[in-house]
């Protein structure tokens, strides 16, 4: 059986020394975890080094490690030494490169000594086509120096090769400082890290309208056109380079905040989509492209709604294409995290939204039959007026549907809010957890691209105050006193299934 490691797992590992056998036993996806950063930048080898297994010890790992980079193709071997920083130039490096620097000196550097450095950098990238690189253990900054003028005399064929084998001697060090002296995996600590921006607020006008969208008998929505697109983004950056910047206050690697709103600002420029979860892919693919060091970014975009405003004129009211208003209660969200691979990168968690949905349904609900108990004070209701806050969200089987050009799959916030309406107009609830489970059902079976539908909901029910008033049949209410009951639950499609409800949506295909 093939072992992952879950964070808890990696947690569990940190004080305990672990054995080639349960080495042997990772699944690919936890031994690329835990070793991808031996080669700098390229986790590919780790991954493929997988595949040899078992290793008997270090040195039979570093042998693998070795095999997978000298069987590579040129091209991806001069993608592993570009992938290496410039000596003496701390910049978008490896936290172990860092490290390893900081040891011969190179952080430390006269202002002669770094111009020096970076003059015989230039003259060596321009020969060779790739930076330096040198297994510093043991060395001083001087014997770096003649290191270099001496390996700027060779031929490129001859470089390439000593290049590469001194990233063999790199990756030796790096798998002895990180395994025990048993020949066993000692986990590094796995630590919650990153840092980024809130409130980052971007009003994009005259984006792409969203267009072909398909629609469903709960709603008359079927696209906006965009005329302004606006959110308010919240951007993470995550990696392991970062960690120097909490331990020694060494900014060396920091992108600051600051550059982070305005690389979404310029970016949103840029964007050429129509939806808020693809922009917040695009942004974060953007940023991995630009900080070779960066591991993963995740950003959230609350969307800030527009609606169209009514202005006179000679032939009555008529919708203004220039004035809008910002509208509504409830707007849409979206969280998208894209981590770098050895492949490119990847998007490790979309999720779509509807946060701040208000809805008070006067009549028509009920809750009763509960438990009752010395601590039970609640009168039952059969007939009262529910008012409710609902926060929404939602996953795809497949998130190209959420992100990708082609819109016939993607699902608008405008029409899970419908739904939600809908089916509170219709439906005799017995309870909140009622009512949701059927909205969540009913999105479900219009829906069959999507794979879940979640709702954090609370009751904010109104205080009867006057329960009789004489000749109507209204009542007078007032905001009710804290606290307020809430609710978490997730529709997933085996509910869908378990009701014999089959999906009403057109047949979904998945995209590559």
């Amino acid at each position: 059986m093939n072992i992952h490691c879950s964070v808890e797992r990696i947690d569990d590992m940190v004080n305990n020394k672990l054995n080639f056998d349960l080495v042997n036993q990772m699944d690919r996806e936890s031994f690329t975890g835990a070793l991808g950063w031996i080669f700098e930048h390229s986790p590919w080898v780790a991954e493929r080094s997988w595949e040899k297994r078992p290793f008997s010890d270090v040195s039979d790992l570093h042998d693998a490690m070795v095999g997978v980079v000298d069987a590579a193709s040129y091209e991806e071997k001069l993608a592993l030494l570009r992938a290496h920083p410039d000596l003496a130039a701390r910049v978008r490096m490896a936290n172990a490169s860092v490290k390893e620097q900081s040891g011969a000196g190179l952080d430390k550097l006269s202002k002669e000594e770094s111009e020096d450095f970076l003059s015989l950098n230039k003259a060596y990238t321009e020969k060779f086509g790739f930076p330096f690189i040198l297994a510093v253990r043991g060395h001083t900054k001087e014997t770096i120096r003649q290191s270099m003028l001496k390996r700027l005399q060779l031929s490129p064929e001859a470089e390439f090769k000593e290049a590469l084998e001194q990233i063999y001697k790199i990756a030796g060090f790096r798998l002895n400082d990180f395994l025990n002296n048993k020949g066993g995996f000692e986990m590094s600590n796995q630590r919650t890290m990153y840092y980024g921006k809130g409130d980052v607020f971007v009003f994009r006008t005259y984006a792409k309208p969203l267009e072909g969208v398909k629609r469903i008998p709960e709603s008359g929505f079927t696209g906006r056109n965009n005329v302004i697109l606006g959110t308010n983004a919240t951007i993470a950056l995550k990696g392991d380079a970062f960690l120097t910047s909490f331990t020694e206050g060494d900014n060396s690697l920091i992108v600051a905040t600051d550059s982070m709103k305005n690389f979404m600002l310029r970016h949103a420029a840029k964007y050429e989509g129509s939806t808020l979860e693809g922009f917040a892919t695009f942004v974060c693919e953007r940023f991995l492209e630009t900080y070779s060091h960066i591991d993963a970014v995740e950003i959230t975009c609350d969307e800030i709604p527009f609606d169209k405003v009514e202005v006179g004129g000679q032939s009555g009211l008529n919708e203004s294409d220039l004035v809008y208003r910002h509208s509504r209660n409830e707007h849409a969200t979206t969280t998208v995290e894209v981590k770098r691979t050895a492949n490119g990168t990847e998007i490790t968690k979309q999720t779509s939204g509807i946060s701040q949905l208000h809805l008070i349904k006067v009549s028509g609900s009920s809750f009763y039959g509960y438990i009752k108990d010395e601590y039970t004070t609640l009168p039952e209701a059969k007939d009262r007026p529910l008012f409710i806050y609902l926060n929404l969200d939602w996953t795809y089987n497949n998130v190209i549907d959420a992100i990708g050009s082609d819109t016939s799959n993607y699902v608008p916030a405008e029409q899970i809010r419908d739904i939600c309406a809908t089916v509170f107009n219709d439906l005799e609830n017995r309870s909140i957890q009622h009512l949701i489970y059927e909205i969540g059902l009913r999105a479900l079976e219009r829906f069959p691209q999507l794979a879940t539908i979640g709702f954090e909901s609370n009751n904010k029910t109104w205080e009867p105050v006057v329960e009789d008033i004489p000749g109507s049949k209204g009542q007078v209410f007032t905001e009710p006193r804290p606290p307020y009951g809430f609710q978490r639950f997730i529709v997933t499609r085996e509910d869908l299934e378990k009701e014999g409800r089959a999906a009403s949506g057109a047949a979904h295909t998945a995209k590559a």
